[in-house]
């Protein structure tokens, strides 16, 4: 009989690429019986880009591409779940009997998953009532895609952050893993509790095969954004400073694969219609196809105030850019710049707050230098192939899953 995991998901989309397209899908081919329990929002799933879906995925329970998925609605929940800042006693009274942590102990599952600050609490409440209400010893993950509390996050005053981080420490001695996406991330976990099992698995896509590498021949440039367009990700007004003092220079084009929330359009200045192309949102395989006419990527993760989780990331993008053999252009972030300084597989502005101009000064600089980008495309393509692809990342999923249901 196979074994049982159950993804619990807070607040993520159902089909997060890092949840369900690359893990769940994995999971469920190694052989696990996987089901999610996931949120609804004004009685809705939503898409990646927030868009929810009105006329599809309307059971509560229903099979997606062999996978159990069981709908919640988050504003049931968020209450209970926002009881992680009470005390143990409140949490055992108030926050531990709730929709999700109800639905996910009915899956009945070995390992639970957990992927956010809040269903890392739900799964605290889960792990503890399988034992006392059903005598069932489960394993618990967390999978931090990012840190949660941010230590330098400027929105959050400082009573709540040390609150927040409080009870994290409280929450993470139960954990039997701790899965995370950077190295710098891995470190900050280390340093506080060093016994901790803990493993990367980075954001990196599937292998994509027969790349042809770029010749950047010619007079024409095409710089490509990929993912949420905000104004800290791929800032709007940036692109169109960008489109506007590279076009005055070369034959430049911007492709944006993505775009705002809900899948609105950019509004686009006139005379850059013809310069900044919008694919909209597209399926997860099918952006090989589109990075195909990219040939540089561009990452801007600034921040008004810095930022612990931006100088930590290690984006989807950057790596779907690689994979593709598209070298990255990025803007001072620690994790980036020792990859791109260890790789030599891009380019990294001296300046956290890098606006237009410190960009458009970069791709020209890159496209006077065509040798520079060539080996660029070369190194980050072959650094895909030998260790960051999704099926290197898989084999240490495994590993994780296999130190916590041994096989006998």
């Amino acid at each position: 009989m196979s074994k049982k995991v159950c993804m619990v998901v807070a607040y993520h989309p159902f089909l997060d690429a890092r949840i369900f397209k690359k893990e769940a899908k994995s999971l469920q081919k190694m052989g696990y019986d996987v089901s999610m329990i996931v949120p609804r929002k004004n009685g809705n799933l939503f898409d990646i880009d927030g868009t929810p879906f009105k006329k599809s995925f309307r059971s509560n329970v229903f099979i997606h591409e062999g996978i159990k998925i069981v709908t919640y609605h988050a504003e049931k929940t968020r209450k209970s779940l926002n009881k992680v800042l009470s005390s143990e006693d409140v949490w055992e009274t108030e926050g531990f009997n709730n929709p999700l942590t109800n639905l996910a102990m009915a899956e009945d599952a070995d390992i639970y998953h957990t992927h956010e600050y809040l269903s890392l609490f739900a799964g605290i409440g889960i792990k503890r009532r399988m034992q006392k209400e059903k005598e069932k010893k489960v394993k618990l993950i967390y999978d931090s895609h990012e840190l949660t509390p941010d230590p330098l996050h400027p929105r959050t005053s400082e009573e709540k952050r040390k609150n927040l981080e409080d009870k994290l420490f409280i929450m993470l001695k139960e954990v039997d893993y701790l899965i995370t996406v950077s190295d710098s991330i891995k470190d900050w976990y280390i340093a506080r509790m060093p016994d901790l099992p803990i493993e990367v698995i980075y954001n990196s896509p599937p292998l994509i095969k027969d790349v042809e590498l770029k010749a950047y021949e010619g007079s024409q440039l095409t710089v490509g954004y990929e993912g949420n367009i905000t104004h800290h990700k791929g800032n709007q007004e940036k692109i169109f400073g960008i489109s506007e003092i590279c076009s005055q220079k070369l034959d430049f084009q911007f492709k944006i694969i993505g775009g705002s929330q809900f899948g609105t359009p950019l509004k686009i200045p006139k005379h850059l219609t013809t310069i900044i192309k919008q694919t909209g949102w597209v399926d997860y395989h099918s952006i090989p196809k589109h990075m195909q006419a990219i040939d540089i990527g561009w990452i801007d993760l600034e921040e008004v105030h810095y930022s612990l989780n931006s100088d930590y990331a290690l984006p989807n993008k950057f790596f779907s850019y690689l994979n593709n053999g598209v070298p990255v252009v990025v803007n001072k972030c620690q994790e980036m710049e020792n990859f791109i300084r260890k790789h030599k597989c891009g380019y990294v502005i001296q300046k956290q707050q890098a606006d237009a101009k410190d960009f458009a000064n970069a791709f020209l600089y890159l496209k006077r230098n065509p040798e520079k980008l060539e080996k660029m495309s070369k190194n980050g393509r072959k650094v895909m192939e030998e260790i960051y692809s999704w099926e290197e990342m898989e084999k240490r999923l495994a590993g994780v899953y296999a130190k916590l249901l041994p096989t006998p």
